[in-house]
């Protein structure tokens, strides 16, 4: 390997980084640019719009402003959230913040008068004349400058997703990656590596195991290798060059879990432990202290009214709309459904909603209807109980659209947890049955994750975070990744 594809290697995630800041950098540049040329189209008196020249100082300030609250929302951090809905929810919240501190700021940094001779303040005048603006905010054009953050939300939207697929295709590639190691093969262990192997683009390339257990190294574990045990870590770390170590010992005593940590951090290498409980850490929960003892608890559970009626206004609202466009395609589904095989055009079948209320919910039938029921849903197009018009439906989720009818209901929302029949329900361990917390949805975070091919109840960690964190702004960070899947034809199967 040469010298710079081992540098590169290295210090990928800070190359990232930087290079990620420039790229922001380029993009509110262009974002002022476009707003100037938008601004200046629509002035109602061309000879009155200043020339663009005015405005250089003010976009170096802009560009500043929007780095800085960039960076306050943790936009430059090199982990990334779950399917990346954290960073663009923050692209959000970090233009508001940039627009208001601007605007702030450009009050400030307006011209002033000489104060009187003697006043208390008259000291500062001299430092704010060092960064004070040539022109008063009523000299630029308001259109211009408030245009400028809209094109900043979008063209930053576009550009980071970009990135992230960007960056996704260099890990796929092995370029970047950092090489990971797993302590311990228990249940835990074994978790952690599936996510590694369903979501390859984390950036992480597992190795291997350590095991407690001597009788284990050398054995194989889903492909991967047990490379040996505590008393190998330092052979393995070197040999296997390990930038990071995932400790996965629940049942360990907390001696031997502190003692592992130490030697690790004597190594100089990263260490990530996954908590004893960590479907309840999933969770929001509270920290307290008995004296220096921390203890955990749940904080107590109030529903946002605010939140739920803007929830429901957006859930109808879009709903509503959704239906109406799609009134033609919905007569063409009903007509092709009917002429390909005998039976109903609607599939109706009886799901499990929030708090455990039973609900009929709507379809488009796309197998055959003597082929139906219970059964266990089908996994691929090939499936033979599937009609081909119910191919086609299904690859673009179009089959779906009838579920707009139980929101507008009630029964369902845009976004939340998928709705499982009531056998399956009955199953479910007190965990899993923290999902019926939320209204069932149409789409959710299971839906456009890697993990949509296994059962909905084996993948709870979805569910729970959407629960914990559901906002509007998430519902509609899921709603984009949505339609982009649905565009892509990646929909249910």
């Amino acid at each position: 390997m040469t010298f710079l594809g081992t540098f590169v290697r290295r210090h990928f995630a800070p190359l990232m980084i930087g290079a990620q800041v420039l790229v922001d950098l380029g993009v509110v540049l262009v974002a002022c640019g476009m707003a100037y040329l938008f601004g200046e189209r629509i002035g109602e008196n061309a000879a009155l719009v200043p020339p663009w020249q005015v405005y250089q100082e003010v976009w170096v300030l802009m560009a500043a402003i929007c780095l800085v609250s960039f960076h306050a929302f943790g936009m430059y951090r090199p982990t990334k959230s779950l399917l990346n809905v954290e960073e663009f929810k923050a692209i959000l919240k970090s233009t508001v913040v940039a627009f208001l501190a601007f605007f702030t700021t450009m009050v400030l940094l307006r011209s002033t008068t000489q104060p009187a001779q003697g006043t208390f303040y008259g000291f500062l005048v001299p430092l704010h004349g060092w960064v004070e603006l040539n022109m008063s905010i009523d000299s630029y054009s308001r259109v211009t400058l408030v245009s400028t953050f809209v094109f900043v939300l979008v063209l930053t939207t576009v550009s980071r997703f970009v990135s992230f697929k960007f960056i996704q295709t260099l890990y796929r590639r092995g370029i970047g990656n950092r090489n990971v190691l797993i302590f311990g093969t228990g249940q835990t262990g074994r978790a952690l590596q599936r996510k590694f192997l369903i979501v390859p683009n984390l950036g992480l390339r597992l190795v291997g195991f350590l095991s407690v257990e001597p009788d284990e190294v050398g054995g194989m574990i889903e492909g991967c290798p047990v490379l040996g045990t505590f008393d190998e870590l330092a052979q393995v770390v070197g040999d296997q060059k390990v930038n990071e170590v995932f400790v996965a010992l629940p049942q360990s005593s907390e001696e031997d879990l502190m003692d592992l940590i130490g030697k690790i951090e004597g190594m100089g290498v990263v260490y990530r432990v996954v908590p004893r409980f960590y479907h309840l850490l999933a969770q929001r929960v509270r920290i307290d202290y008995l004296d220096s003892m921390p203890l955990i608890s749940r904080p107590v559970r109030r529903e946002s009214a605010v939140g739920a009626f803007a929830k429901r206004i957006f859930d109808l609202a879009l709903a509503s709309l959704v239906l109406v466009l799609s009134s033609p395609m919905f007569l063409a589904a009903a007509l092709l459904i009917r002429r390909e095989s005998p039976g109903k055009v609607l599939y109706r079948q009886t799901r499990v909603g929030k708090d455990g209320r039973p609900f009929e919910m709507l379809k488009f039938r796309t197998m055959y209807e003597h082929m139906g029921g219970d059964a266990p849903a089908p996994r691929s197009e090939s499936d033979p109980r599937i009609t081909r018009v119910g191919k086609w439906l299904r690859r673009y989720s179009l089959d779906e659209i009838p579920q707009f009818i139980n929101v507008l209901r009630g029964e369902m929302s845009i976004v939340g947890p998928r709705p499982e029949m009531q056998f399956i329900v009955e199953q479910y361990t007190p965990m899993v049955q923290e999902r019926l917390r939320a209204k069932p949805g149409i789409t959710g975070l299971w839906q456009i994750s890697y993990a949509r091919e296994e059962a909905i109840h084996e993948n709870i960690d979805y569910d729970i975070y959407y629960i914990e964190n559901q906002s509007l702004l998430l519902d509609i960070v899921i709603i984009a990744l949505t339609f982009a899947a649905v565009l892509k034809g990646t929909g249910a199967h």
